[in-house]
C-alpha cells in the first residue's frame, strides 16, 4: 500500500504542477498572440493531465481511506470514504481539491480560458496542507502551509514552463526561440530563489536543523537526491542561458538540453513524493 501511495502522489503532484506551470507561462512567454498549432497541442495535453489528476486524486483518497481503516475493502465502502472526507483534516482539504480538479476539467473542455490559471493555482495550493505541511498547529502551521504554497508555485512554474518550452522548440513554424528563452530565463532566476528559500525554510522547520542528519539515511538521503537533481536542472539552465545567442544553429542540442532539464525536474518530484511519506529525521530520534 505504501508503494502505491508513493506512486499515486508522484503522478498527482506531477500533473498538477505541470498544468499550473504551463498555464502560467503561456501568456508570459508568448503574450496574447495566437499560436494555433501550439495552443491546440497544449490544450490537448492539459486536458489529459487534468483527467489524470482527477483519477489519481480519487485513487489517492481511496488509498488513504484503506490505510486509515486498515482494510482494502473499506476503500470501496461509501460510508467509510464519506467519514474520511468529513471527519479528517486530509479529507476536508481533499474534498475541495477534487472539486477544483473537476472544475478545471470542465474549464478545459468549455471555452473558459480565463478560469484555467486561477483554478490551476487553487488546485496546486490545496496540495500544500497535504503531508508535512499539516504537521504544525496554529500560526506556525499556517505559515508553514503558506511557505509550502510558495514552494509548490515555484516548482510548478519551472516544471510546467519547461514542458511548454519543449512544445515551443518542437514547433516547426513556431515563434522565434531567442526572445522566448530570454523571457523564460529572466523569470527562472526568481523561481530558483523562491524555490531554494522556501525549501530551506521547510527543512529548518520540519527537522529543527539547517540540514537533517545522518546525511545518507532515510529522509536526509532522499532530500539530498532531490537537491542534486535541482542543482542539475540549474546547471543546464545556466548553460542554455550562456549559449542563448544564435540558438537556432544548435537546435538539436537545445531541445535535448531542455528535455533533460525537464526530466530531472520530474525525477525531483518523484523524490518529493517519497519524501512526503517519510518522517523528518528529528521525529525519528
Amino acid at each position: 500500500m505504501a508503494t502505491l501511495l508513493v506512486l499515486c502522489r508522484f503522478l498527482h503532484f506531477s500533473v498538477v504542477l505541470l498544468i499550473f506551470g504551463a498555464c502560467a507561462f503561456r501568456l508570459w512567454l508568448l503574450g496574447a498572440a495566437e499560436q494555433p498549432a501550439l495552443d491546440r497541442a497544449l490544450l490537448r495535453i492539459n486536458r489529459g493531465l487534468a483527467w489524470t489528476g482527477l483519477a489519481s486524486g480519487i485513487a489517492w483518497l481511496l488509498l488513504i481511506t484503506a490505510s486509515m481503516a486498515g482494510s482494502w475493502d473499506a476503500a470501496l465502502q461509501p460510508g467509510t470514504v464519506q467519514l474520511v472526507l468529513g471527519k479528517t483534516f486530509f479529507g476536508q482539504v481533499w474534498a475541495w481539491h477534487l472539486l477544483l480538479n473537476l472544475l478545471l476539467v470542465v474549464a478545459l473542455i468549455k471555452p473558459w480560458p480565463a478560469l484555467r490559471l486561477p483554478l490551476a493555482a487553487l488546485l496546486l495550493a490545496t496540495l500544500a496542507p497535504v503531508g508535512h505541511g499539516a504537521m504544525l498547529d496554529g500560526l506556525s502551521g499556517q505559515l508553514l502551509i503558506f511557505n509550502q504554497v510558495v514552494h509548490l508555485m515555484c516548482v510548478g512554474a519551472w516544471l510546467g514552463g519547461l514542458m511548454l518550452l519543449v512544445l515551443i522548440l518542437r514547433q516547426p513554424h513556431g515563434p522565434a526561440w531567442e526572445p522566448v528563452l530570454k523571457r523564460f530565463s529572466s523569470v527562472g532566476y526568481g523561481l530558483v530563489a523562491g524555490l531554494l528559500a522556501s525549501g530551506l525554510i521547510n527543512v529548518r522547520v520540519l527537522t529543527g536543523q539547517l540540514w537533517p542528519t545522518p546525511l545518507f539515511n532515510g529522509f536526509a538521503l532522499i532530500l539530498l537526491i532531490k537537491v542534486l537533481l535541482v542543482l542539475g536542472m540549474l546547471a543546464l539552465a545556466l548553460l542554455n542561458r550562456l549559449r542563448i545567442e544564435r540558438c537556432h544553429q544548435r537546435a538539436g542540442a537545445l531541445r535535448a538540453s531542455v528535455m533533460l532539464e525537464w526530466l530531472l525536474g520530474v525525477a525531483a518530484v518523484a523524490a518529493v513524493s517519497l519524501l512526503g511519506t517519510l518522517p523528518p529525521m528529528i521525529m525519528a530520534h
